[in-house]
């Protein structure tokens, strides 16, 4: 999908990652790029409108762990913008300590965020359709076992959004899901990878990912946005130290059906 002239969600936009990508939105073109997150980065905003006056930039106070904020962000948003072409589910905390809040903001906030957002793309309901992309990690891919909670979560992002790329819901919503999974990259986040571990006695091993190399947030949103350019439906990509490698897997089950 080409970017240019088009109307985008971004939750989680005020993040490392995700204001890097609103401004690869713009940079590319993108008419109307409204921001859910949970307060507003004046600061931020303020930048945006300047740099780019020509295209509408908007905010939308979102709690990722409530559906009901989740669901009225849309609705919300919908009545300004009337509708949207691309949706990127950005919101993420990396707090293995917190374990409900962990799954609550990066799955289950997730989940409700694509679910609330399909009826307003849905082409069978005289929607647009469009893409959502859905950030997940690669830990999303990998198992780095000194974040089991967050991993889990990262999990569960990749395994929804390849079951919603499935061509059984493209056929009816006439909407592509694309995985996202960055690798380590330059954000607050990673500066203190060592405090967020499962357990705190693995502190101190986890100081090694201070020495890893990192892309930067700015290299990892131009890439993301030549994904959704040229990404196909049910895809998963990783992107790391500015390469882009498309993941597949191989089918390891399938059913047994009994003869009639």
């Amino acid at each position: 999908m080409d970017v240019k002239g088009k109307n985008v969600i971004y939750s989680g936009g005020f993040g490392g990652i995700g204001l890097a990508c609103v401004r690869e939105f713009l940079k590319h073109g993108a008419k109307y790029v409204t921001i859910f997150d949970l307060e507003e980065n004046d600061e931020a905003m303020l930048a945006l409108r300047k740099s780019y006056p020509n295209a509408t930039i908007d905010f939308i106070p979102v709690d990722m762990r409530k559906k009901a904020s989740i669901t009225m962000a849309f609705k919300s948003a919908v009545e300004k913008m009337e509708h949207f072409d691309v949706l990127v589910n950005g919101c993420a905390i990396m707090m293995d300590s917190q374990v409900e809040l962990t799954i609550e903001i990066n799955l289950l906030g997730l989940i409700h965020s694509t679910l609330a957002a399909l009826p307003y793309m849905d082409k069978s309901s005289g929607g647009h359709g469009g893409v959502i992309v859905n950030i997940s990690s690669v830990a999303g891919l990998e198992t780095p076992g000194l974040f089991a909670i967050y991993t889990a979560s990262k999990h569960g992002v990749t395994a929804f959004t390849r079951c919603m790329g499935d061509q059984i819901y493209y056929d009816r919503f006439g909407v592509s899901f694309i995985t996202i999974c960055p690798g380590l990259t330059e954000t607050s986040l990673t500066k203190d990878l060592h405090s967020r571990v499962t357990f705190q006695f693995n502190e101190e091993v986890a100081k090694i990912f201070l020495h890893s190399k990192q892309q930067s947030a700015e290299l990892c949103a131009e890439n993301m946005i030549k994904v959704i350019e040229i990404g196909k439906n049910g895809g998963v990509y990783l992107l790391d130290l500015g390469n882009i490698q498309e993941i597949t897997y191989p089918q390891l089950w399938e059913p047994t059906f009994e003869a009639h």
